[in-house]
């Protein structure tokens, strides 16, 4: 068993969204937070914002537990409604806005989604179709009296930026309904939201499953991303410049929450597009560029890349694009991290660019605070340095429960979750990625 040998790195506020929001927007104020094209807002907007939010759903009969969908782009808008509803203590449910009708419609269901937020169009698709496609009838529906056999828990849509059909009404005028809710209901709604306490629920990808719904805590998440921090060596003057969905936990706990810790800012943009993102990477001054492996090579091969100033650019994880400025950084061995939906991002991580021999190609070691089994899948026993097993991991990031799954289906009884992930620990406790358990491992 590994882990357990670095003390992690917790916040000193009681890791719930509204102690977070509270916290930042005091301590960063009017420094840039968030922006997508010309909207911008300060950590104080997005709290002043989020807020009013909270106590429009509030005085619309929203509660602890409720589950609040978001079905929106990267952006100001999608930040300020999932404060609004964490911060009193209901669910939000991340949507993918890359489902299509039936997938959205699963998603819905299974998240029991009682109040949605939506975007009304967005890069040629009209998300008010694809939701009216997504619920059967909602078409004769009347706004706030919903009753979709198909969606049985939904009963109102809110729409950010669309004129409203008979079925949803404006997201302004539900953040209007706050106004007769005292401030003092709101902090009282706030303290009673504790850390063990649902927050979102995340869905993979589906790349080789079917989706599921991972349930993470206050605690996880606003835990997580603090103790990320410690190693990732996030800056208050920081630019993050991501393409990553909020909706999934790269751009989610790895990139939003943990640029709050830091009080760094977020720029976000409507598509990636190598030329543009260049010229937004430049004009942003970015400091730290997130995003895929192909993202990287595209930007690199982009004809302009070459007279472009990145020096700026000190960090993140498209490599390629830091190659240019750092001397070395293109041949120089470096740890990576490996991460999943189930345990918000990275449970392995490392720093160490001087990697000890043998250790090149690792994915780090343990994140501090988790811990790791290698285990042979037949015997179930663990395995020794060096040889080939099934990753296991347990820890304060792991999810609380797959939705509506028993635990003891995806837990054993001491807490450990079998990631189907196959690899090995060598004698420097970086962990070496081979496969998944179903496929074919190699090991030269």
């Amino acid at each position: 068993m590994t882990g357990g040998a670095r003390e992690p790195s917790f916040p000193t506020f009681v890791p719930t969204s509204a102690a977070l929001i509270r916290h930042v927007a005091d301590a960063w104020g009017e420094r840039p937070f968030v922006a997508l094209g010309g909207e911008r807002l300060t950590y104080a907007e997005v709290e002043r914002r989020s807020a009013r939010l909270a106590k429009g759903m509030l005085a619309s009969g929203v509660g602890k537990g409720t589950r609040v969908g978001l079905l929106a782009p990267n952006g100001p808008d999608w930040v300020v409604a999932w404060f609004a509803a964490t911060r009193i203590g209901a669910v939000a449910v991340m949507l993918n806005t890359y489902n299509k009708a039936a997938e959205l419609a699963r998603t819905l269901r299974h998240g029991d989604v009682a109040l949605l937020v939506t975007i009304g169009a967005h890069l040629g698709t009209d998300y008010l179709d694809r939701v009216e496609a997504a619920a059967g009838g909602l078409a004769e529906q009347r706004h706030r009296r919903l009753f979709v056999t198909e969606l049985p828990y939904l009963r109102s849509i809110w729409a950010i930026d669309a004129a409203p059909r008979r079925w949803c009404g404006r997201l302004d005028d539900l953040a209007a309904r706050g106004d007769d809710v005292p401030d003092a209901v709101l902090a009282a709604v706030e303290a009673e939201v504790h850390p063990s306490d649902p927050m979102v629920i995340v869905y993979s990808s589906g790349s080789t499953a079917e989706p599921k719904g991972a349930v993470h805590t206050h605690g996880g998440v606003v835990r997580h991303s603090h103790n990320l921090n410690q190693m990732r060596d996030l800056r208050s003057d920081d630019v993050l410049y991501t393409p990553m969905p909020l909706f999934w936990v790269g751009g989610f706990s790895f990139t939003l929450v943990a640029a709050m810790h830091a009080g760094a800012a977020l720029v976000f943009e409507e598509r990636f597009e190598p030329g543009a993102t260049l010229d937004l990477i430049e004009a942003e001054r970015v400091t730290q560029v997130l995003g895929w492996p192909h993202m990287a090579k595209a930007l690199a091969d982009h004809p302009t890349f070459g007279s472009r100033d990145l020096s700026a650019v000190r960090g993140g994880t498209l490599s390629t694009v830091l190659a240019r400025g750092v001397p070395g950084a293109a041949d120089a061995p470096r740890a990576t991290s490996l991460g999943m939906t189930e345990t918000l991002g990275p449970h392995t991580f490392d720093t160490t660019d001087d990697l000890p021999a043998g250790s090149t190609g690792s994915f780090g070691r343990s994140v501090p605070g988790v811990e790791h089994r290698v285990v042979d899948p037949e015997t179930g026993t663990d395995v020794g340095i060096d040889a080939t097993g099934e990753l296991w991991v347990r820890g304060y990031p792991l999810m609380d429960s797959l939705n509506k799954r028993e635990r003891a289906d995806t837990l054993t009884a001491d807490g450990w979750y079998r990631t189907g992930d196959a690899g090995f620990f060598d004698a420097f406790g970086h962990f070496h990625f081979t496969g998944r358990m179903g496929d074919l491992i190699k090991t030269s």
